[in-house]
């Protein structure tokens, strides 16, 4: 079990990050970077309001560029039968899923991290309000992986399913966003905590709903 398991994680995982769905990775980095490049000229050169700001424009940046991908997580699979071959060698859609969310947040996560830290200096974040967005993305991140691996499956096969799931999205990360770049605002530590149980709550649910959803669509 734990090698197929590995099987897959591999392929999910080359998919994902190198490319051989439409742009890997560097799509939703280049968006990421460009709000971070654009926002100071919409704001202009006010460094204390940049400062003031900055941590929660990086926090929708994430957002918006965890959404990018949402077409091409579960829907070009489910069309290939991916799913079901699977689910006939004895490996459930749950841990399909599992394994999907890891390479998901493989893919976006740690290299979002990374270009926060460009995306900090264009902002004006100094190095306390740094450490507090990279603790806070280390702790979202994941509950964005797992929401939008759900909703990518409960919209696969609907006409328009890539802008629904966009929309779902949004509001379901509220919560994450609120606490996430609440921590700036508040301190810290109170928000990073709950920002980690609101992910650990969505990675315990995803594999269970977005398995149930493959099947319904499957027949």
């Amino acid at each position: 079990m734990m090698g197929k398991l590995a099987a897959l994680l591999r392929r999910d995982l080359g998919l994902l990050l190198l490319g051989g769905r439409r742009g890997g990775t560097v799509l939703p980095l280049l968006f990421f970077l460009s709000v971070a490049m654009l926002f100071p000229f919409a704001i202009g050169p006010d460094a204390a309001l940049l400062a003031r700001t900055g941590g929660g424009v990086i926090w929708v940046a994430a957002l918006l560029a965890a959404i990018l991908p949402l077409d091409r997580l579960i829907e070009p699979d489910m069309e290939l039968g991916f799913f079901d071959q699977w689910a006939l060698r004895g490996v459930a859609e749950e841990w399909t899923v599992a394994v999907r969310m890891v390479a998901h947040w493989l893919s976006f996560g740690p290299p979002l991290m990374l270009a926060t830290l460009p995306a900090a200096a264009l902002l004006g974040l100094d190095g306390t309000a740094l450490r507090l967005v990279e603790l806070g993305l280390l702790a979202g991140t994941p509950g964005l992986a797992a929401l939008g691996v759900t909703v990518a499956a409960l919209t696969a096969g609907l006409r328009g399913g890539a802008a629904l799931a966009g929309l779902l999205v949004i509001p379901l990360a509220v919560p994450l966003l609120i606490f996430g770049a609440g921590s700036l605002a508040t301190g810290g530590e109170g928000g990073l905590a709950l920002t980690g149980a609101v992910s650990l709550v969505l990675l315990a649910i995803a594999p269970c709903a977005a398995g149930a959803a493959i099947r319904a669509e499957r027949g």
